[in-house]
């Protein structure tokens, strides 16, 4: 039965939440959208639902994203949206409240840690604990984080860019830059309406991106048509676009994530660094899915790096592995009394 189902693990990405459930695995996969009305500030809808509303609400409806680079920029909103995940989990009528481990951005302040505890905790939890990001990532990506041996892992989200290096259950060196899909989209946005002088929306810039975006020149060019409106004439307008266009557009992004590894792999002890050297780097997070991403850095830093398995998971698996094995993991794990 669901409602014996007391402990949820959930990745709350400024892009994306991921809900884990112990034993059944992620559940639940919906984009960070909540749908509010501005007459009474009603939420209307939330997740896959309020996303297809961005970009074509009527005035007396918004689709806002409740969380900025990974911390939570509107509380209200989150924890409709918590209350909304926990709900569609575990069913509204449930007999016991969910212990519930939420993942956050490694550089939050405690006061924003605060802020993720209050909205889970009103949400519905009975109780609410708290990991850092790279460190649920590496769990999910199953690198054996307890080892006194260095583990390096970038988190390439929605809204910001973690790389940590990780040993003995805790984080050794790690940067966080607000570099990630999220930007990605707005500077292919930007990108199109330099060059073709045509305006597109975010959605569309995201789909373009999955499809044929490449952090370097593919060997073989992806192309594909877009759709949106022509700056001079302010008529729609079809135009078709390849992989190179995208690579171009999202240079600047890649650099900023690029510099935050190399400042990060200056930052790690020598003995670890070794250890990193021989095992390499590994990727999770959405955007790692991105062509080439892994390549580009092994070209820049010099450091194999790697795709974690289902990369876009790995977070919120960590959450949930966590939460099953507290004892093992209660280094890693933060709690507010």
């Amino acid at each position: 039965m669901a409602f014996f189902t007391r402990k949820i693990g959930i990745d709350l990405g400024t892009a994306t939440v991921l809900v884990f459930l112990p034993g059944r695995g992620i559940v639940l996969n919906e984009p960070s959208v909540v749908a509010v009305s501005t007459i009474d500030k009603r939420v209307l809808a939330v997740g896959s639902e309020a996303k297809e509303m961005v970009g074509r609400t009527p005035d007396t409806i918004v689709a806002l994203k409740p969380l900025k680079d990974g911390v939570i920029a509107d509380y209200k909103i989150t924890e409709a949206m918590l209350r909304y995940f926990i709900d569609k989990t575990l069913g509204r009528f449930r007999l016991f409240k969910p212990e519930v481990m939420v993942a956050v951005p490694a550089g939050i302040t405690s006061t924003e840690r605060r802020a993720v505890i209050d909205a889970t905790l009103a949400a519905g939890a009975k109780a609410a604990f708290i990991i850092k990001e790279p460190i649920a990532a590496a769990i999910g990506a199953n690198i054996p984080i307890g080892s006194p041996s260095g583990n390096m892992i970038i988190d390439i989200g929605g809204g910001t860019t973690e790389v940590a290096v990780i040993s003995l259950g805790g984080i050794v060196s790690n940067a966080c830059v607000k570099v990630a899909g999220n930007k990605f989209d707005r500077a292919i946005m930007e990108y199109v309406r330099k060059k073709y002088n045509l305006i597109i929306g975010e959605q569309t810039a995201e789909e373009v991106k999955i499809k044929i975006g490449a952090a370097m020149p593919l060997e073989k060019k992806l192309i594909t048509q877009i759709r949106g409106r022509d700056m001079i004439t302010g008529l729609p307008k079809t135009l078709t676009i390849s992989s190179d266009d995208i690579t171009e557009a999202i240079q600047n992004e890649l650099d900023a994530i690029i510099s935050t590894v190399k400042s990060v792999l200056a930052n790690t002890p020598p003995e670890l660094a070794a250890d990193i050297i021989d095992k390499g780097m590994v990727l999770s997070g959405g955007s790692s899915l991105l062509r080439k991403i892994d390549k580009l850095l092994t070209e820049a830093t010099g450091v194999p790096a790697y795709v974690a398995d289902e990369p876009q998971l790995c977070v919120a698996k960590g959450t949930g592995i966590a939460l099953e094995n507290l004892e093992s993991y209660k280094k890693s794990i933060i709690t507010l009394k």
